[in-house]
């Protein structure tokens, strides 16, 4: 790929999630930008659960990538293998850019994240599984992480009659760096919309019916309790999508399947090959974490390419979080006025996060008149 678009350096961008919208978003003015991903829409992952429970929403979660930049294109293809900066997609095609982004993100269980090639594939699924969890007295989740919770507020705030258990292996819901006070919090919140929250145990297996499909579902903890359910959601198994990486890319990745990027998400000893979000040993996996790498090296590399301002470095991000009970409900850990993170409660997380789930953030990304398309 040498054919740029008046003597500006090429940039391809390989996955358009929350990393990789941004990315192509902020480099579109500066670069002739490619941005390729297997699928022709963008899915605003934040608000899935909300989608499953009020499937109004569909019309607002999906946005098309053709939408998305000015002057560069999007390319509807899947890379097969990327060695360095050379990238061959399934259709044929290589490209071998000046710059090569690498934004793949993760894969997780449905309905977090959906791999359908079309949105009317992805919003069929959707409203298959809500007509499914609307047939469900007892909703079995699988993971006290913010999937497992966020699910939970979600499906309590829309049908306050059904049983919602959570189930986790581990000790207090919401593991990780975060301030005890928060997870009390939670638990507190939990228990007043009624959900169920069984700690501490390992389930024996997992269910035989298949998540998001109604059925009679019996398992048991290696504790002895016995579980019922007529739905199950699995809220846990994220995997970075590394997998196409190839020759000494492949072997920059780290035992779990991340790549390592240095300071600058440069992937080590790879010039001009760039890595960020999920992909990248860089942070905790988040898109709020994606997103502020992808507006870091957008800017870094426009200083590469014009010369002007000073490389950043990415710093990973403190513990901050906003965990949503349905859209009134919840609480986050975030910067209050003072800029020192901590407790804020429903309200706070509502305005935040909760009512509206950021859904204004991302459909502002895709209000261009749309660049070319492959």
């Amino acid at each position: 790929m040498t054919d740029n678009t008046g003597g500006r350096p090429s940039v391809v961008i390989v996955g358009g999630g929350y990393g990789g919208v941004n990315a192509a978003k902020g480099l579109d003015d500066v670069a002739d930008v490619t941005l390729v991903d297997a699928s022709e829409i963008f899915v605003h992952n934040v608000a899935a659960w909300r989608a499953l429970v009020e499937p109004v929403w569909l019309d607002q979660i999906f946005m098309p990538y053709d939408r998305l930049l000015t002057h560069g294109r999007f390319l509807h293809d899947r890379a097969v293998t990327v060695d360095g900066r050379r990238v061959t997609l399934a259709s044929g095609k290589e490209l071998e850019p000046d710059y090569l982004i690498l934004a793949t993100g993760s894969s997780y269980p449905f309905p977090a994240k959906t791999d359908a090639p079309d949105a009317e594939t992805a919003k069929a699924r959707f409203r298959g599984a809500h007509e499914e969890l609307l047939r469900a007295g007892r909703v079995l989740l699988v993971g006290a992480g913010p999937t497992g919770l966020e699910l939970a507020g979600e499906i309590k705030a829309f049908f306050p009659d059904k049983h919602v258990t959570i189930v986790d292996i581990a000790s207090d819901v919401l593991p990780g760096p975060f301030d005890q006070s928060l997870r009390d919090d939670l638990r507190r919140q939990l228990d007043e919309i009624g959900v169920e929250v069984k700690l501490g145990s390992r389930l024996r297996e997992l269910p035989d019916t298949a998540p998001a499909t109604f059925g009679e579902i019996t398992i048991a903890t290696e504790d002895g309790d016995k579980l019922t359910a007529d739905i199950w959601f699995r809220c846990f198994g994220l995997t970075p999508e590394s997998g196409y990486l190839t020759g000494s890319l492949a072997e920059t990745r780290d035992e779990r399947g991340y790549l390592r990027v240095d300071g600058h998400l440069q992937v080590i000893g790879h010039d001009r090959v760039y890595a960020l979000g999920d992909i990248t040993d860089a942070d905790r996996n988040t898109a709020g974490g994606a997103t502020y790498q992808a507006q870091l090296l957008a800017a870094n590399l426009r200083t590469l390419i014009t010369g002007e301002g000073e490389l950043g470095t990415w710093q990973p991000l403190p513990p901050i979080i906003v965990v949503p009970l349905g859209p009134e409900k919840g609480a986050s850990w975030i910067p209050g006025e003072d800029g020192v993170a901590k407790l804020a409660g429903p309200d706070v997380t509502a305005a935040v996060k909760g009512s509206a789930m950021l859904v204004g953030n991302y459909s502002a990304l895709f209000d261009g008149p749309g660049g070319t398309q492959s």
